[in-house]
């Protein structure tokens, strides 16, 4: 898998990296156990401060995503967790959208359907990846 980071974009550069990693392992274009590069190779490779790499790899190892061994190597965790912290950060990532969606407008159902369209073109673009 290929990271790029957007070097004009708003979004920290730290985040770029969580989510493209976090959509590698549910595309499962990042397989369980699968290594990831050192946090010097991949700033090295990509032209970014090392801190910046070793703190989306660290937010990642924290969220249960990815698994740090002492060395400071990072694999694809073989499962992660659905925990409480997972679903209130979720429900506060949604609940944020839903309020931003009434300012522009949208109904219920229309915040519904299009939370739903995203969810099954991710699957339909990765095969039914789970």
């Amino acid at each position: 898998m290929v990271l790029e980071v957007n070097m004009v974009s708003q979004q920290p550069i730290y985040e770029q990296l969580i989510n493209q990693i976090i959509y590698g392992i549910a595309s499962k274009m990042l397989s369980p156990g699968e290594a990831l590069p050192s946090a010097r190779r991949l700033s090295a490779d990509l032209g970014i401060n090392y801190h910046t790499v070793n703190k989306a790899y660290q937010s990642l190892s924290d969220d249960g995503y990815i698994e740090m061994d002492r060395r400071r190597t990072a694999a694809v965790s073989g499962e992660i967790p659905k925990g409480d912290s997972f679903v209130e950060e979720l429900s506060a990532q949604l609940s944020l959208a839903a309020a931003q969606a009434k300012c522009h407008g949208m109904s219920e159902r229309e915040f519904s359907d299009l939370a739903a369209t995203a969810f099954r073109k991710f699957e339909e673009r990765n095969g039914g990846a789970k």
